[in-house]
């Protein structure tokens, strides 16, 4: 018994020293000694933001979110279409029935409490430019310029506008229905436009009709290059191949291919949706490699949109999953899912298909809902924490949830 007891006790003392010793080098590296098991970034759901939009405006599908350099949140909906609006009660305003409501302006700008400080856009007679059937994305470049496209018919150019709404220009020629994946004057049902301020390249997401990445000079609009799945040339079909997770994935991007989002050390993360997957390229087109997420996910797939953590190493990915209707939170060094949160619903924090996601420069992370969700809601970033589970549900305020 004596000796039983001295082993242990010595076992123990081996214990503490190796444990000083741990503890002491987690200190020396900056580790937390405290932490126990995988870590990732945690939020809550803000169910107050943003502030009501006044006007007795009302947002329909918000189809795409971006952050500008001042935290001031911009969000492009859809304002007008067939099948939008119940019209008789959800536009009482705008058809003349009731007082209530009529459809905001399709660009909204909110500063970072939620006020709306600014709306703008749309169809204009007799502008100089073609407003997109069905408006698709937004992006603010380095000058602060806008850059919207449209994945409707007929949507094959992109606009550029000042922040304030001023018109720039028209890039590609509107109303050609037909794709043609390898053209180099048009687009085809533009998804996403992201512009990097160091090359002054616009990277677009291109998209509903086509199937391929273009690449244009940010300024003076010139087409310098383009790709398909894997790097290779991209090939147009009469029938879009539909995914199937028993086989392998396809050689060419299945679409929509609705994200490209350059990362700050040079590569460029492309959402080929309805295959369930993320590829990875250099920003010359050059493939890295591959991850599908949730695989097994049809219809519209489970990868709709990305965004980076605010760290200098972008160490995390926030992927909204509108089919699903999560966002997974992936560790962007090799795609894998560290945990998700979430859910279908119509409360704070559940979602009718998260369409985009941005990042505020607090770490803040906000999130769109297209179909009968029409909103945006804010996820208020609380730090790197030990993940709880691998599906955290809905992210409500502390001890305001019965799980």
């Amino acid at each position: 018994m004596k000796l039983k007891n001295k082993v242990l006790m010595g076992a123990a003392l081996t214990v503490s020293l190796v444990g000083l010793g741990l503890g002491q080098l987690y200190v020396d590296t900056g580790i937390d000694a405290t932490a126990q098991g995988p870590q990732a970034p945690s939020f809550e759901v803000d169910p107050f933001w943003p502030q009501p939009l006044g006007n007795e405006w009302i947002l329909g599908n918000v189809i795409g979110v971006e952050i500008d350099e001042r935290d001031h949140i911009f969000i492009v909906h859809r304002a007008s279409g067939e099948g939008i609006f119940g019209r008789n009660t959800e536009i009482g305003l705008a058809t003349g029935v009731s007082i209530a409501s009529t459809p905001a302006p399709p660009i909204i700008e909110f500063d970072p409490a939620g006020n709306v400080v600014n709306a703008w856009g749309g169809p204009v007679e007799g502008a100089p430019y073609t407003w997109p059937s069905s408006n698709h994305g937004i992006e603010i470049d380095h000058h602060g310029n806008i850059w919207i496209g449209g994945n409707g018919g007929g949507d094959s150019h992109i606009l550029k506008f000042t922040r304030d709404g001023k018109f720039i220009e028209q890039i590609g020629t509107p109303g050609i229905s037909e794709p043609d994946s390898n053209d180099t004057t048009h687009f085809s049902r533009v998804a996403e436009v992201s512009v990097v301020p160091e090359t002054n390249e616009a990277f677009v997401a291109d998209g509903y009709g086509n199937r391929r990445i273009a690449v244009l000079d940010a300024t003076t609009n010139e087409f310098k290059r383009y790709w398909g799945a894997y790097g290779n040339k991209p090939e147009d079909s009469t029938k879009r191949y539909r995914h199937d997770p028993t086989t392998p994935p396809h050689t060419q991007f299945t679409g929509p291919v609705h994200c490209a989002q350059p990362s700050n050390d040079g590569l460029l993360y492309v959402c080929d949706r309805s295959s369930d997957r993320i590829q990875v390229f250099n920003q010359d087109g050059t493939f890295m490699f591959e991850k599908l997420i949730m695989p097994e996910t049809l219809s519209q797939g489970s990868t709709w949109d990305i965004s980076f953590s605010t760290d200098a190493d972008q160490k995390y990915i926030y992927l909204a999953d509108g089919q699903n209707q999560r966002v997974h939170i992936l560790l962007r060094e090799t795609l894998e899912v560290l945990t998700r949160f979430g859910g279908g619903g119509r409360q704070p924090g559940l979602w009718f298909a998260p369409h985009s996601i941005a990042t505020d420069s607090k770490g803040n992370i906000y999130t769109t809902e297209t179909y009968e969700g029409k909103r945006i809601q804010k996820f208020v970033y609380k730090g790197v924490k030990n993940i709880p589970s691998m599906d955290q549900g809905p992210l409500w305020p502390a001890g305001k949830l019965n799980k």
